[in-house]
């Protein structure tokens, strides 16, 4: 795993859940609704991070074949609301304002790239107070990789500058399929050995490691 050099990123494609909001008690209650719908197990906390995987449409046609997937929608955005942790805001997780308050001082460009459903993006995201850091936010997106391109030249980015920040493989593997730099996190859904799978250009704890690294980049 190479080093990187983050003062020289110009361009912060980050994804929501997991990286920086903790809305994982909140998906699992809303898959486990949907789970419940078709009569299957529900799952725990650590079978759901075993398990899980996005695109989350590979994953459902899966375990629920056969199931029409605006009708699993439908259920877990049911479920999303009604868990027992939506009557909290999704709280930002550890450092994560603190980094976004430091990529802003330094004059990046900061985006969302997201499979969250977009209502539920851009209510958490104002709710919070963050959502004026982003300069575009794409939500509800269901494969990443098929929209990083178009992110990349609808903004004029130079992927050499441009890096994506998540918390799963798929963010991983969409960063390389985008030809751009990649960061995992261990704050949200897969543990170190599974995102290691995917080879990330850096695989960190939280948000607090990257700060780090800007120590001898200053501020513009």
């Amino acid at each position: 795993m190479k080093q990187l050099d983050v003062g020289g990123y110009e361009n912060w494609i980050f994804d929501w859940s997991g990286t920086l909001v903790d809305d994982l008690a909140m998906v699992i209650d809303a898959t486990n609704h949907v789970m419940r719908h078709y009569q299957k197990p529900e799952l725990t906390r650590e079978s759901f991070r075993m398990e899980f995987r996005l695109p989350y449409m590979d994953y459902y046609a899966e375990v629920l074949p056969g199931v029409d997937l605006d009708e699993l929608e439908e259920h877990f955005r049911k479920g999303f609301a009604d868990s027992e942790a939506s009557g909290v805001v999704s709280p930002l997780l550890d450092h994560a304002l603190d980094f976004l308050k430091e990529l802003q001082s330094r004059g990046k460009q900061m985006f969302i790239l997201s499979s969250m459903d977009a209502q539920a993006y851009h209510k958490h995201a104002a709710d919070l107070g963050v959502d004026h850091f982003f300069e575009a936010a794409y939500a509800g997106v269901l494969d990443k990789r098929e929209q990083i391109h178009q992110l990349i030249a609808t903004h004029g980015l130079d992927p050499e500058k441009t890096v994506f920040l998540g918390d799963m493989q798929h963010d991983v593997d969409t960063a390389k399929h985008g030809g751009i730099g990649s960061i995992a996190l261990l704050t949200g859904y897969q543990n170190a050995q599974q995102l290691s799978e995917s080879c990330p250009d850096l695989l960190v704890d939280d948000l607090s490691e990257i700060k780090k690294m800007f120590n001898d980049t200053p501020s513009q």
